[in-house]
């Protein structure tokens, strides 16, 4: 019987978009399906109490090394982004209104995220630089905008978030097959482990 990935992120984390590179692939190979579950990381943070490495400075200069450090052995480009930590509110209102509105552009919609944030490194809290990015992806920025003002939507991210905190999350990537949390980037062997079981 096929499994499940549910994959917990947010794409202003890096480790999220490290674990994106290497989940599909590893749900190919085990005949397994990727479930994307968009959450709100600073909600996560304020509900857990949990915190970005970002805050220690020790911890946040060694998670470069280390993000370096995956990205060369998944061989992926990223490029840290200056600007981090970026507020995706916006961004993940706007991931959620594509995965509802218009699923057959989803994937489309999160790599373009990802590659502006993790490897362009663009600052996507500017509003121009947003929608430029949203225009060169084919998206229109107007549309996309609506989008994230949209009642509905805002309550989606902040239900999925909660939905998230309750099942046990404290930080992303988070992925769960079946009943069973792997936390980290650094877990996906574990999860690909799982769907062999």
């Amino acid at each position: 019987m096929s499994k499940t990935v549910e994959f917990y992120f947010d794409v202003g984390s890096p480790t999220s978009y490290l674990a994106y590179t290497q989940l599909q692939k590893v749900c190919d190979e085990t005949g397994s399906t990727l479930s994307f579950r968009p959450m709100l990381l600073g909600g996560v943070f304020k509900a857990t109490g949990n915190a970005s490495p970002n805050e220690v400075p020790a911890k946040a200069r060694y998670s470069v090394i280390d993000l370096d450090r995956f990205a060369s052995r998944y061989g992926v480009p990223l490029v840290f982004n200056p600007y981090f930590p970026i507020n995706t509110l916006n961004l993940m209102r706007a991931i959620v209104a594509v995965q509802r509105l218009q699923p057959e552009r989803f994937i489309e919609f999160l790599e373009l995220t990802f590659k502006a944030m993790w490897i362009d490194a663009r600052n996507l809290n500017d509003p121009g630089v947003l929608s430029t990015t949203l225009k060169e992806g084919g998206f229109d920025p107007a549309q996309v905008f609506g989008w994230v003002n949209d009642t509905q939507v805002k309550e989606t991210l902040k239900a999925a978030t909660e939905a998230a905190v309750a099942r046990g999350i404290f930080g992303a990537p988070s992925m769960f097959v079946g009943n069973d949390l792997f936390f980290g980037q650094d877990r996906v062997d574990f999860v690909r482990e799982a769907l062999t079981a």
